[in-house]
């Protein structure tokens, strides 16, 4: 009998959480459910905790190389049977009503993928903190390719659509022929998700929150850097050479791209600056003048948004 969802759960070195992760998957109500534990040549425990679990909804899949969160989502996709597949880090958890709403919902709308709103809880906190207002969230009833580029601006924007974990219908990603890009170890969320709505994909929002994003201390262990940037820029390079974007989508996509091109010369400043260079700040400076005006809030204060506006949450070193 074929599952209504398969999770898919790239995991790396992941021992501490993986077990909950898996849980949380298998308490789903409402809905059948296959687990699919892809483990990246985790160097510890994870996947004999994850091939531990008696339950034959259960599997593991062992990469044969370290590939990133990317490979290892695209090896587990490679052999999911459920109807749609829905997205789990290996550190968060999901809510057990959240695939049934989330399906309800998208099937009713003729959709073919859903998002829902998101639980950010700090260690040892019980309760934590929702990411996005109820109120606005059940206003926006669907998510265009122009909103979800919008959404990722570095420096712009606060309500971000790159932090929602979506579902999607496995037969339209089969039929469509799209994977995460192996080679991308920070935005490959962003660039799949885009690469749906692209192909005519229709993503509606469940406002209730579903997804639990559970931050530890130490979580974040490195500040985003201008190689991250390089890449995602490339991504996106990339995916316009792939896509034919409609007018609303390319105005989005032109100022997505100039926020990119912002953070890295900003980050570029900031390297200067501390190595003091003066003949580096200049440079900087003349190329991109706009890099100048983000100094007038606090360096650690644009870092830390940075993290958010590029949708970077430490992958444990791949």
């Amino acid at each position: 009998m074929q599952p209504d969802v398969t999770f898919v759960i790239a995991a790396y070195n992941a021992e501490d959480t993986i077990r909950r992760a898996i849980e949380s998957a298998l308490a789903q109500r409402g809905v059948s459910v296959e687990v699919i534990v892809a483990d990246d040549r985790s160097s510890d425990s994870t996947a004999a905790i994850a091939g531990s679990f008696p339950d034959e909804r259960v599997r593991v899949v062992t990469l044969d190389r370290n590939s990133g969160p990317g490979g290892a989502r695209n090896a587990a996709l490679t052999i999911a049977k459920g109807r749609w597949i829905a997205v789990l880090d290996s550190d968060d958890t999901v809510f057990p009503g959240r695939i049934a709403r989330m399906i309800t919902r998208a099937e009713n709308a003729g959709a073919i993928a859903a998002v829902d709103n998101i639980k950010v809880i700090k260690e040892r906190e019980a309760r934590g903190e929702t990411m996005f207002r109820l109120d606005r969230l059940a206003k926006i009833h669907e998510i265009t390719l122009a909103d979800f580029i919008a959404s990722n601006l570095v420096f712009k924007t606060t309500f971000n659509f790159g932090y929602m974990k979506p579902i999607f219908v496995r037969r339209f990603i089969e039929t469509h022929g799209l994977r995460y890009e192996e080679n991308l170890r920070i935005g490959e969320d962003y660039i799949f998700l885009a690469s749906i709505l692209a192909k005519g994909g229709k993503c509606v929002v469940e406002p209730s929150v579903g997804y639990a994003y559970h931050v530890r201390p130490g979580s974040i262990s490195r500040v985003l850097e201008s190689h991250h940037i390089t890449s995602m820029l490339e991504a996106d390079k990339t995916f316009l050479e792939k896509f034919e974007l409609d007018t609303d989508a390319r105005a989005a996509q032109v100022r997505r791209t100039r926020s990119l091109e912002q953070a890295k010369s900003f980050l570029s400043l900031v390297n200067h600056i501390k190595r003091r260079s003066i003949g580096g700040i200049i440079e900087v400076v003349m190329k991109d003048p706009v890099a100048l005006r983000h100094l007038s809030m606090p360096i650690g204060v644009r870092l830390r948004r940075l993290i958010p506006s590029a949708l970077y949450k430490e992958p444990r070193p791949n």
